[in-house]
């Protein structure tokens, strides 16, 4: 393997651990566990699987990867505060569409050649990538899979009610 194929598998690897982690942990949630805060005062379980949906549901077109699934998980789940706006699914429907969005993002990363992860994501002009390289489809996954493993701390605390 080159360096480059080394470190866009090692992403990779990191998105597959933590996105794989947080799908365990959701597999066994009742819709009651779903509803629980993660602390007093604080956003539900259902709330966070919902926002790291609709933004992982953005990464479609920003990765140039299509169109969105779930479009209308915006509005409730990153638009608005928890508890503003009526929930549009259940726990076991969001959960599906969690699994949904994470494997079909999946296949398509797993498909990338080195230069492939290295392209510019579609929210950088050409002229700011060329000053900004680091603007590209590896920076938007690894910060995602962050995403993920700050909520999936939050999540334990709400599972371990």
């Amino acid at each position: 393997m080159t360096s480059e194929e080394i470190l866009c598998s090692t992403a990779l690897g990191s998105w597959n651990l933590v996105v794989g982690r947080f799908s365990k942990s959701l597999a066994a949630l009742s819709e009651e566990q779903f509803q629980q805060q993660v602390a007093p005062g604080r956003n539900r379980l259902l709330y966070l699987v919902g926002h790291l949906t609709a933004i992982h549901d953005r990464m479609f077109p920003l990765l140039g990867l299509g169109e969105r699934l779930h479009p209308g998980l915006d509005q409730v789940y990153v638009a608005n505060p928890d508890r503003t706006l009526p929930d549009p699914l259940s726990g076991s429907d969001l959960r599906a569409a969690w699994t949904e969005v994470n494997d079909k993002l999946t296949v398509a990363f797993a498909k990338w050649t080195p230069d492939e992860w290295l392209q510019k994501h579609t929210s950088v002009s050409d002229e700011d990538f060329a000053k900004e390289p680091l603007r590209n489809r590896l920076s938007i996954v690894l910060s995602r899979t962050g995403h993920v493993a700050f909520h999936s701390g939050q999540a334990i605390f709400a599972k371990e009610k």
